[in-house]
């Protein structure tokens, strides 16, 4: 399949909004068509209507193609300098608040909600803090709940982690498994893990960290403006926005109410 027949294209988004409540159809167009065709090609099918008539007949198909849909790709403390300003620049202000909420938006699979939990445990904060880790992608949320990784991947997680200025290793947040490395149950005690859709759902707390990376590049316009909205709602006086490295506030209708800082780090402003 070469061409993109749009109308069949806006069909399966509608299907999918009205039989299954997940919005689509305003992430960014051209990766959500490259994502269309591969579902097509994986699943055998010779078109896109083909696909939207099985998610309509096999409700147990829908999982598969929202798989397609998303991009569920992350690791520990990657970019290690975004996670290096968080623990010596951030977390002392933390230090102030007798409680602390963070929202990690389009969680994946929790590699980034287990690196802040981490840091936070390092710095002998985390008593008191509560991580919100939410996305639209079940599986991908109950992978993040039980908190086990390849072991393969340690070396890069490590590595990453050395780099955000950790004065422990890695090795003492988890216990290597026949599975895996599994992480430490204080961790995932802090964590709430959580289906949320930045397309359709609203604020649900007020956090004083909100960090959403890589997600936003996906989105249309429409979508991201939506987004950036519910974080600035979100945010208390003078909380941070962290985005990732290709995302920005300036062209959004909140670009005013955030001081632009270092690492892609946004600090609200405060405005009594």
């Amino acid at each position: 399949m070469n061409e993109i027949d749009d109308a069949s294209v806006d069909r399966l988004l509608d299907v999918i909004h009205e039989t299954y409540h997940y919005d689509f159809r305003g992430y960014a167009r051209p990766s959500l068509c490259r994502r269309v065709q591969s579902a097509v090609a994986r699943f055998g099918l010779s078109t896109i209507d083909e696909l939207t008539s099985s998610i309509v007949r096999r409700p147990g198909a829908f999982g598969d193609v929202l798989s397609h849909l998303t991009v569920q790709v992350s690791d520990m403390f990657r970019d290690p300098a975004y996670f290096r300003y968080f623990r010596e620049e951030i977390v002392p202000v933390l230090r102030t608040y007798p409680s602390r909420k963070l929202w990690i938006a389009g969680c994946s699979t929790g590699e980034e909600a287990y690196s802040f939990a981490i840091i936070l445990k390092e710095e002998s904060l985390l008593a008191r803090t509560l991580i919100y880790a939410t996305d639209i992608h079940g599986r991908s949320l109950r992978a993040a709940e039980a908190g086990v990784y390849g072991l393969e991947r340690i070396r890069t997680f490590s590595e990453n982690h050395r780099k955000t200025g950790a004065r422990i290793s890695l090795s003492e947040h988890y216990t290597a498994g026949p599975h895996g490395a599994v992480f430490d149950r204080s961790l995932r005690e802090c964590l709430v893990f959580a289906d949320h859709s930045l397309a359709t759902d609203a604020v649900f707390a007020e956090v004083q960290v909100v960090s959403c990376r890589n997600v936003l590049i996906y989105f249309g316009p429409e979508l991201q403006h939506r987004a950036l909205g519910l974080f600035e709602r979100s945010l208390v006086r003078q909380g941070w926005l962290g985005l990732g490295p290709r995302e920005t506030v300036e062209f959004s209708p909140v670009r005013d109410a955030f001081h632009a800082g270092p690492e892609r780090w946004y600090r609200k402003r405060d405005r009594r």
